[in-house]
């Protein structure tokens, strides 16, 4: 704690007074806003945790399915096949704002289909993996959007525990610690006016006598 450089004046105490009145309104404000984001912060990770591990199962499923393929087939047929895939993406991006963090959502239209060959030379895994992998893309998007906003809440959390941090060791208790100095300092003024005063009195009657 820190006395502020201020006049010790009745204004001076005036104004910390008010300037701590907003300072403890401030920062219960801000500690509601980190609970509130802490609380999206969380919801999200659950959430990211649980389609990451979907996803992962699934990838793991549609890479087998690959490694199948190719065991099986002439590596040049495989290449060939994928070479020239007709799907095509369109992806769109917005954004949507949770607490003043803007958070960001991504969809996606897709046309055409991965599978661009003939059947002859290829075998039924590599048609499996290549449709696995076309239905997974809209649980990849989501989980990029999960990621992404995990990412800005937890820098904004990080931004709003400072100024917390900052309101209440060291702010508040600077302007508390101020009044606290004023206020004595009133007090000190006003005795040795009330002295003088009785001094002065004192002397007059003296004279009067």
């Amino acid at each position: 704690m820190a006395i502020l450089d201020v006049n010790p004046t009745r204004m001076s105490l005036l104004l910390l007074r008010k300037q701590l009145t907003t300072a403890n309104r401030g920062h219960k404000l801000l500690k509601d806003k980190r609970d509130g984001l802490m609380k999206h912060f969380m919801e999200i990770i659950r959430k990211t945790r649980e389609l990451r591990l979907f996803i992962e199962a699934e990838l793991g499923t549609t890479l087998s399915r690959f490694l199948s393929a190719s065991s099986t087939m002439n590596p040049r047929i495989v290449e060939g096949s994928l070479l020239f895939p007709e799907a095509q993406i369109e992806l769109e991006v917005t954004t949507r704002n949770v607490m003043s963090v803007y958070i960001p959502s991504f969809s996606a239209e897709s046309s055409g289909s991965l599978i661009n060959y003939g059947y002859a030379q290829t075998t039924g895994d590599l048609d499996i993996g290549l449709q696995k992998l076309q239905k997974l893309l809209p649980k990849l998007l989501e989980l990029a959007e999960f990621e992404k906003g995990a990412e800005n809440l937890a820098d904004e959390i990080e931004k709003v525990r400072r100024r917390v941090n900052a309101l209440e060791y060291n702010m508040i208790p600077n302007y508390k610690e101020t009044i606290k100095f004023i206020i004595m300092k009133l007090g000190e003024q006003e005795r040795s006016t009330i002295i003088a005063t009785m001094v002065l009195k004192n002397q007059m009657l003296k004279k009067e006598a």
